[in-house]
């Protein structure tokens, strides 16, 4: 790509920083693409003792890259204390968000990649979204029941049609409608994303056995099977709903490009199960490429120098991928 990357340094206080200045590191080893950070420098400073230098636009990443991590800098005046999150740093962890978020939309960055973040600290100083998946498809003029999250691996990718709710009301918010708007954003994902001309779907039953014929439980017959038959006629195969606890299996793996959960864990559980360290979060539906590596801000071990990179480097690596997808895929629109 002739743009850089942008990535969201996250909350200073977390291993957001650390990990960023890792992949630069092993930027050549890793063949990674260019980019550059968005965030405090003194959590950069505080993490990495390499180049940093202070860029003005995207574009001056590609000429820096190759002698200092290049930074877009976000005001963060307090001393960065690793593992203890505060006020001011859930402030410049927004402010990165959203002047990251701004330069990807305006199309001086190809993609966004977003660090981890302190959800309760944010909720602290008044920010009222879930999490930044909700934030920024906001920020892009999308509604939320039109995105979904997909969390893929180099074998495995799944999407989860509930998220962040308890078990036991899964089965009161699940709707056919919500199923659908779910399958629809990741036909369209893969196609777009990924270059996937027909996508299969595969999609979960939500009870054991997938309900075993109503014996244990409706939700398959009455909501989720209602939800695939709607979809008969459009370019994509999409079949179920399937036991969940046959989904995951290698045999069954090379039947689908992407298999539908019904709630957080039936997705995820999988996905780190077989690619911990690579696990990528990709928001589908959204008019721009945003993904994020899929584990928090690991505050207890912050700042101790042992933060793996890999799942960032796995979501740079697939933002820059999916936005070429996506560059080629709009060309042939065109």
């Amino acid at each position: 790509m002739s743009l850089p990357v942008a990535i969201a340094l996250g909350d200073p206080a977390g291993v957001g920083a650390e990990i960023t200045a890792k992949i630069y590191a092993e930027a050549e080893a890793r063949a990674l693409p260019r980019f550059f950070a968005v965030g405090s420098r003194n959590a950069l400073a505080a993490a990495w003792k390499g180049p940093i230098e202070t860029i003005g636009s995207p574009q001056d990443a590609l000429r820096v890259f190759d002698h200092a991590l290049p930074l877009i800098e976000v005001e963060h005046s307090e001393d960065v204390r690793f593992g203890e999150p505060s006020l001011e740093g859930a402030r410049c962890a927004l402010d990165s968000l959203e002047f990251a978020t701004g330069l990807v939309r305006s199309g001086a960055a190809s993609a966004l990649v977003t660090a981890p973040v302190s959800k309760s600290q944010l909720h602290a100083i008044g920010f009222n979204h879930p999490g930044q998946t909700e934030f920024v498809a906001e920020r892009c003029g999308v509604a939320p029941e039109n995105i979904a999250m997909m969390l893929a691996g180099p074998n495995l990718k799944c999407v989860p049609v509930t998220m962040h709710i308890s078990l036991a009301d899964v089965p009161r918010v699940l709707t056919t409608d919500m199923i659908t708007a779910r399958i629809r954003a990741t036909a369209r994902g893969l196609i777009r994303n990924f270059g996937v001309v027909r996508p299969r779907i595969a999609v979960s039953g939500l009870n054991p056995h997938a309900g075993e014929s109503k014996l244990m439980g409706t939700e398959e017959e009455d909501i989720i099977l209602p939800a695939i038959e709607a979809l008969a006629g459009e370019p994509f195969d999409v079949f179920g709903p399937l036991p969940a606890d046959t989904m995951f299996h290698p045999r069954a793996r090379a039947g689908y490009d992407a298999a539908i959960c019904m709630y957080h864990d039936q997705a995820l559980i999988p996905v780190k199960t077989l690619h911990f360290d690579e696990g990528v979060n990709l928001t589908l539906g959204l008019p721009i490429v945003r993904t994020s590596p899929d584990h928090g801000t690991a505050f207890d071990i912050a700042g101790k120098g042992f933060a793996r990179p890999d799942a960032m480097a796995a979501a740079l690596a697939l933002a820059d991928f999916c936005a070429e997808q996506r560059m080629l895929y709009d060309r042939e629109e065109a």
